[in-house]
């Protein structure tokens, strides 16, 4: 069947940050979107709503603080690149952050700091895919779809830490003198 024609199950679902909105095919999730950020859709297919109805029940846990994984089938739409960044995604553990750059380096793309950023941006599938993980080298949330406010409040859900990204020995002695070159610390 081709895209244009696959049936989709649609669900919506309220969470501490607003409303979600759960699509999926009989092949997978499709997305799980803020509401604000969606086109309003009438989809609904008995067929695909086994998997929508999961991803409500899982999303719910994970609210609660009982789910720290997903494991329901993914059907995200996107290039063969931005797969590959969203399953590279998958492997940042809950309450852990990591960076573009770190992103880019797992994927053989040095430099490919910015693609890896679009392609974090195009994830259809928030909180199950967790491109909220992902912030700047330097420790800054920078952009999320969903907002920054949601972005910061799903990282303290999770407990996780701003990264430390210098050793102490960084800091300036009582005259202001360092004491060498900062090292990051991923």
């Amino acid at each position: 069947m081709s895209p244009g024609n696959e049936k989709v199950a649609r669900r919506c679902l309220e969470t501490p940050l607003g409303a979600l909105v759960l699509t999926a095919s009989e092949d997978g999730l499709r997305s799980v979107c803020f509401e604000d950020t969606v086109e309003e859709t009438s989809a609904k297919d008995e067929e695909s709503a086994g998997i929508v109805d999961a991803a409500a029940m899982q999303l719910i846990e994970y609210f609660a603080g009982k789910r720290t994984h997903f494991d329901i089938p993914l059907n995200p739409p996107g290039t063969p690149f931005q797969q590959r960044v969203w399953e590279l995604l998958r492997t940042i553990p809950f309450g852990e952050t990591r960076s573009y750059a770190w992103l880019a380096d797992r994927l053989a793309l040095p430099g490919g700091s910015r693609a890896v950023g679009a392609a974090n941006r195009a994830n259809p599938i928030a909180i199950v895919i967790p491109c909220h993980r992902v912030i700047r080298s330097d420790g800054d949330l920078c952009g999320y779809a969903g907002g920054i406010r949601r972005k910061k409040w799903l990282l303290e859900h999770e407990g996780a830490q701003q990264p430390t990204l210098f050793t102490p020995a960084d800091a300036s002695d009582a005259d202001g003198h360092h004491s060498g070159p900062p090292v990051y610390r991923p």
